[in-house]
Formats: structure tokens, sequence, C-alpha cells
């Protein structure tokens, strides 16, 4: 009860149509702000994917998160497109749907023949056959008063879910007494976009935006203050160990740009680029231990 009292204090009209509204100045700031952040981060794994058209090859990494961000991606312009009015969700999640397939889409053209077939079943059975029974739920389904409550709901269980992923990889730094392989500045926007949706959602009075990024801002000053207590001076790229017959070999082919090495983060109302958790374990204990786990594998 006291949260409804609180978020009709700010009044409960949703923003007009348009990126700025001046009926809604602070949301359509907000908004902004939101599409801005997340734009940036939705292009950090950018140098890795030039690096996998640059080899021709995608080294063994994973297509997963991206297939998961996609997805999220997608979920959030349909609650956008049911709830109406919903221009900065809608925006930002369409720029996240193209960045995201292009990344599936060089994936599939350069993984060998195995991993591409994992891909195009996640694919397929994730951004096709899921989202399209979500779709046929809620649009034929469900009575149109209630399509905006089921899908927040849908939406907002599926990033609080994603959200426990991160304590993982916080366990795992804590542990290894080692925060290279969970950069500041990714984890400083991520925060900050997780800020700038918060008051978007609390300035048009929706709950399923505002109350998920509580908890993006929540991990995200955890991996700030945990970078801070366990960072070392080091160059600006971090080298993994890995399989191969020289160590020149090893450092060229395992060295990845720091912006690619986050763990999970889906921001709800803007899914930014979702980078596999189990890859930080897995590079955080080969670190640890000096040698990579028979059978593992890379993400991105």
């Amino acid at each position: 009860m006291m949260c409804m009292r609180f978020y009709q204090s700010f009044g409960s009209a949703p923003m007009a149509g348009g990126l700025f509204s001046m009926e809604h100045p602070w949301a359509s700031v907000f908004g902004i702000l939101g599409n801005i952040v997340s734009f940036l981060v939705f292009l950090a794994p950018m140098p890795t994917f030039l690096r996998v058209y640059r080899k021709k090859s995608t080294e063994g990494f994973s297509s997963l998160p991206y297939v998961v961000a996609l997805f999220s991606c997608m979920l959030w312009i349909l609650y956008a497109l049911v709830k109406t009015n919903s221009s900065p969700l809608l925006t930002i999640n369409a720029f996240g749907c193209a960045v995201e397939s292009v990344y599936i889409l060089l994936y599939l053209v350069y993984a060998p023949r195995a991993a591409r077939l994992r891909a195009l079943a996640s694919f397929l059975l994730l951004d096709v056959a899921a989202f399209s029974l979500i779709v046929v739920v809620t649009v034929v389904l469900v009575a149109e008063p209630h399509r905006v409550k089921v899908l927040g709901t849908i939406c907002l269980a599926f990033s609080m879910a994603v959200f426990v992923a991160p304590m993982s990889v916080i366990f795992v730094v804590i542990r290894t007494k080692s925060a290279e392989f969970m950069p500041f500045s990714l984890s400083f926007f991520l925060t900050l976009s997780a800020v700038a949706w918060f008051f978007y959602g609390l300035f048009t009075n929706d709950l399923y935006v505002t109350l998920p990024n509580v908890g993006g801002f929540f991990f995200g000053c955890i991996q700030m203050v945990l970078y801070c207590c366990y960072r070392k001076p080091k160059s600006a790229s971090v080298v993994l160990p890995t399989t191969g017959p020289t160590a020149a070999q090893q450092a060229a082919e395992m060295e990845l740009p720091l912006a690619a090495l986050d763990a999970v983060a889906v921001l709800p109302a803007c899914a930014v680029p979702v980078l596999a958790v189990a890859s930080g374990l897995q590079k955080l204990e080969e670190a640890a231990t000096g040698s990579p786990r028979k059978g593992s594998f890379k993400a991105i």
C-alpha cells in the first residue's frame, strides 16, 4: 500500500507518444538517458564480433547470451506495444533486436557445424517457439484489460530470474580475490542504466519497469565495490590461459576486450547485452588454477 501511494504521488498518466513529452518531462529525461546508456552497452561486444569476422571463427564462443538478450528485447517490445505510449522502450529494444540479430547471424555464419546447430536450436526454441507461445497466450487468450498485467508479470519474472546469475560470479570474485574479469566501466554503465530505467518506471507509474531495476542497481553497486576491493593494476587487456602450441599463439587467440567480460545483466525495459555467467565463472576459475577445464567452452 505504501508503495502504491508513493507511485500515485507522481501521477498515473502514461507518457504521450514520442521520446520527449512536456507533460511528463522527468519521465522523458530518464527515458532518453536510459536509451543513450543502453545504446552504448549494446555495442560493448562489438570488438569481439569484429574479431570473429576477421578470423572467420567463433573460437568456441557461446551464442546463448545473445539468444537470451534477443528474447528479452522482443518481450519488452511486445509489452510496450500492448501498453502503448512507451516510445523509449520501443526505440532502445528495437535497436537491441537489430544488434543482437546481427551478433547471432555472425555466429551462425562462422561457428562450426555442431555449435551452429546448437545456436539455431536455442534460437528456434526461445526466440521463435517460446515467444510465439507468449504472444498467442497474451493476445488471444487473455482479455485486453489484463494483457499489460500478464505481460508485465512475465517480463518481471524473466528479469528477476536472470538477476540471480551475477551472484555466482560475485561469490567467485570474493573467493579468488580477483576482479580482473569484472570490468568497472561496464559495471558502472549497467548500474547507470538501471538507475535511468528505475526512474523512468517511477515517473510513468510502471511497477514492471521499476522493481527489477532495483536489483540491477543493487548488483551493479556490489560489482563496483568488489572491483575497488579486489582490483589489481594490470594492462588494458586480459590474456586467458588456453591450450595451444605456443605462448605467443595463446596470447594472440585469447586476448579479449574488457567490455566483453561481464556476467549476465539483463536490465528490464532494456535488455542490455547478456554475457554468459558460465563464461565468467570458468574464466575466473581457470585464472585461479592456471589451466582450463576439460571440455569447457568460452562465451563472448
